[in-house]
């Protein structure tokens, strides 16, 4: 950014355009007009003109302004993660980047109130997680599903039901927890922290109850979150994978393979349950999400220090009375309230052909239900079948024969 002339954009305009639009994140680009992304597709902002690259560092130095270091920084690296507020709208994750030399931003929508289960949709499973005082609790799902907004979920119970210490380390703080029966401390990397493993260190001396780290992303990570929740802390995190059974899998390959067995046993130890999410269009309108939910149960643990991760779905599809979840069950419950049309929750499923044979026998019984009819008489294909796809059993009341 060696121009010094400055070409000033009407940044919070282009927000509040986005935010009236209901638009869940917001796309900068030279040469481009701002977009945003509206129930999961991308379309452009009415009425706002082509971005020069000028008016493009100029959002870089507003959204930088609170941390001259978080500038130097994008000079020198071309990223820069923060999070910005203006005057009168909600609160924005920012990211900014180089590409072909010019600067993109992305803007991330954070609502401004702390979320419930409730409003959420999240099923039984999560609250019985939140409830849990020590072990390690992790969120899982690809970028942009909500994994961020069902721990502030997590952490709001808490803070309502609790009287205790929670000491959060995010990049950046993107949900603001206000103290409420508890005492919340959040510290953002880069501004409160120098990182992630430095707050990490120094996280038991500040006598925390609770503890959320915004990610394990690595060894170092994985290790302290493993240690804090041995030593009877409870730590919420998140993942980027798509089940229980792969989550198990990839937290485990963080360490040498020398090392693996010990961390297995750990692990089967600490680990209270696994929340992984999707999010999928809704008929109608919006979008729903889709959760599996594994809770750590005798049969889990077992499992984990025998490494038997590809036994996970078949555990969760049998322990309804934890109040697990598969997430094929979660599509099921989908289309069966016609919040989401068959074909897209059918893609969504783990396996195709397996859901489609447990949503058709679902949707009978459903209709049976309504109409105040027996239950239909299963045919021996479909006994076959359902045998055969024991994993894919219902629990919410709808189990395959």
């Amino acid at each position: 950014m060696t121009d010094t002339t400055i070409h000033h954009v009407d940044l919070e305009k282009i927000l509040s355009a986005g935010v009236d639009r209901g638009a869940s994140d917001v796309h900068l680009k030279v040469g481009r007009p701002p977009v945003v992304r509206f129930d999961g597709e991308l379309e452009v902002l009415p009425s706002f003109s082509p971005l020069a690259a000028p008016e493009l560092e100029d959002v870089v130095r507003q959204v930088g302004a609170a941390s001259r270091s978080r500038l130097a920084s994008f000079e020198s690296t071309g990223e820069l993660d923060t999070a910005y507020q203006p005057h009168g709208l909600p609160r924005f994750r920012v990211n900014a980047f180089r590409q072909r030399g010019d600067v993109s931003v992305a803007f991330r929508v954070i609502p401004s109130q702390v979320p419930d289960f409730r409003n959420l949709r999240l099923p039984p499973g999560v609250e019985r997680l939140a409830e849990e005082h020590r072990g390690l609790i992790l969120v899982t799902g690809a970028t942009g599903v909500g994994k961020t907004t069902t721990l502030a979920a997590m952490l709001g119970h808490i803070n309502r039901t609790r009287r205790q210490h929670v000491v959060t380390i995010e990049d950046p703080i993107e949900f603001l927890h206000d103290d409420d029966q508890c005492i919340v401390n959040q510290r953002e990397v880069g501004i409160d922290t120098e990182s992630f493993y430095e707050a990490l260190r120094r996280v038991l001396r500040q006598d925390p109850d609770v503890i959320l780290i915004g990610e394990l992303r690595d060894s170092e990570t994985a290790q302290t979150a493993l240690q804090a929740a041995e030593s009877g802390h409870l730590v919420l995190s998140t993942m980027h994978t798509v089940d229980a059974a792969e989550t198990l899998g990839r937290l485990v390959e963080f360490f040498p393979a020398s090392k693996q067995p010990q961390v297995r046993s750990i692990l089967a130890g600490v680990l209270r349950g696994v929340i992984s999410q999707r999010l999928l269009p809704r008929v109608g309108g919006g979008r729903a999400v889709a959760v599996e939910v594994m809770v750590a149960n005798a049969r889990i643990q077992e499992l984990i220090r025998e490494n038997k991760p590809e036994l996970v779905p078949e555990a969760i599809a049998e322990g309804a009375f934890f109040q697990m979840q598969t997430l094929s069950s979660a599509l099921i419950d989908l289309v069966v309230n016609g919040d989401v049309d068959e074909e897209t929750a059918a893609t969504a499923a783990p396996n195709r052909h397996d859901f489609m044979i447990a949503l058709g026998h679902a949707l009978k019984e459903h209709a049976l239900e309504a109409s105040g009819d027996a239950a239909p008489e299963t045919t021996s294909e479909e006994t076959s079948d359902s045998h055969r796809v024991h994993s894919v059993r219902v629990d919410n009341g709808l189990r395959i024969a």
